[in-house]
């Protein structure tokens, strides 16, 4: 039982008695003289463990704080040293086998997933066929290989080292030797695949010779870029794959782009409607209009959203023409959901779209926008539409209006009922 008068029993966790800068430094000479003499993996073991214990009880230890005159904390010095210690430590481990492995590994990746010219894969086939010969002889392996400029079966043949590698089960002490020649080598392999010309290190122009773009021009072109003389003849042979070459190498330029997409209006192949489709999506007014000329009912997903983009009457009606061109029932109800639009424009060409699409199910609204919109524009384009679609109810309610107040309405309701008459004199034959 105690009486009130012992010292209290000092916690477990408090710091050992002769936790103190000096002799933590003392500790920290200790570790360097050790990391200095050590030979072997054990030794730098060891090492480790004193930074351990040096870490362990500088982070319990309650060191005096640094007097102002002081330009550096105690605490501070040490840990500086502790990690340059251990830098030190890291350095001197290894190399060991499973290093490289790994550096195998990552020059199989790049072989693998980098795009490498004709002279860049024939220098990956001297590498590696450099790195077979010189991986054999540590290992006391022969390794077949390298006798084609294929990195895909180059990166294969590197397999075998690999797996000979593990297999060997070299132990960074004892083979030390061999681990180090197989090292060397390996880096000479990675400098050699770092080194092997890519497809990116080629300027647009080198890129464009070697896909064959400028075969179709010769010496004495006119026109100011080449690149410009070529596009014209590409389009000529209507070859998508050349324009949208040309397209990926040189869309930075404003004025290639222009003319590399007005090609592809022109040409207006479904080849393109991945590329243009891509360019619709950031509002590219000029790409929503080929899509339209391309026509393929793939592209409908590319323009609809824009159809009532807000604030953006031109995108709108591109849009609107668009679905027009490609002519599917499909995007009736999203054009017709137009005939009432704020703009004018908006709502003319909604109605001129409704004529290209033909669907029997926009008669009625468009017969009520030529009894009730506002815009002569905009009614005429609505009688334009009923005529596109001819079925007779559709002429019938066009025809009404042949003598409108407006010409530009009666114009087109007169070719309603001039159709309304062709038929029923055919019929009457």
């Amino acid at each position: 039982m105690s009486d009130g008068d012992e010292e209290p029993e000092e916690s477990a966790d408090a710091p050992a008695p002769d936790v103190d800068v000096e002799t933590l430094q003392e500790r920290l000479d200790d570790a360097a003289d050790a990391l200095e003499s050590a030979e072997t993996e054990a030794d730098l073991d060891d090492v480790e463990a004193i930074l351990d214990g040096v870490e362990s009880d500088l982070e319990a230890a309650d060191l005096p704080e640094p007097d102002e005159d002081d330009e550096e904390d105690p605490a501070d010095e040490i840990e500086s040293r502790l990690s340059d210690l251990r830098d030190d430590l890291e350095a001197q481990r290894g190399p060991y086998a499973e290093d490289v492995v790994a550096a195998i590994e990552d020059a199989q990746s790049t072989l693998e997933s980098t795009r490498w010219t004709e002279q860049g894969e024939d220098e990956l086939q001297a590498a590696v066929s450099e790195y077979l010969d010189a991986a054999a002889d540590p290992l006391g392996e022969a390794f077949a290989g390298g006798d084609v400029a294929d990195p895909e079966a180059l990166a294969e043949e590197l397999d075998a080292v690999a797996e000979a590698v593990d297999a060997a089960g070299l132990d960074p002490d004892e083979d030390a030797e061999t681990i180090e020649a197989l090292t060397e080598a390996t880096d000479a392999l990675t400098a050699g695949v770092e080194d092997a010309q890519e497809w990116d290190d080629l300027s647009v122009r080198q890129k464009l010779r070697a896909e064959g773009y400028y075969e179709v021009i010769n010496q004495k072109h006119k026109d100011f870029p080449p690149e410009w003389t070529a596009l014209k003849q590409w389009e000529k042979r209507e070859n998508v794959e050349m324009i949208l070459l040309c397209l990926e190498h040189m869309g930075d330029s404003e004025f290639m782009e222009r003319h590399c997409l007005e090609a592809l209006k022109r040409v207006a192949s479904e080849e393109a409607l991945e590329e243009v489709g891509q360019r619709a999506a950031r509002r590219d007014t000029l790409a929503v209009e080929i899509v339209g000329r391309i026509g393929s009912e793939d592209g409908i997903e590319h323009v609809v959203d824009f159809v009532d983009a807000e604030g953006n009457p031109e995108l709108r009606t591109t849009a609107l023409k668009s679905l027009g061109e490609i002519g599917s029932e499909e995007s009736t109800q999203d054009v017709a959901d137009q005939l009432v639009a704020d703009n004018d424009s908006v709502r003319s060409r909604a109605a001129r779209s409704l004529g290209l699409i033909g669907d029997t199910r926009a008669i009625d609204p468009l017969t009520d926008v030529l009894a009730d919109d506002d815009s002569d524009t905009v009614r005429a384009s609505a009688a334009w539409a009923l005529v596109q679609i001819g079925t007779e109810r559709a002429l019938e309610a066009a025809a009404e209006y042949a003598d409108d107040r407006a010409y530009i309405v009666e114009q087109e309701a007169q070719k309603a009922a001039d159709a309304l008459d062709a038929d029923a004199a055919e019929a009457a034959a």
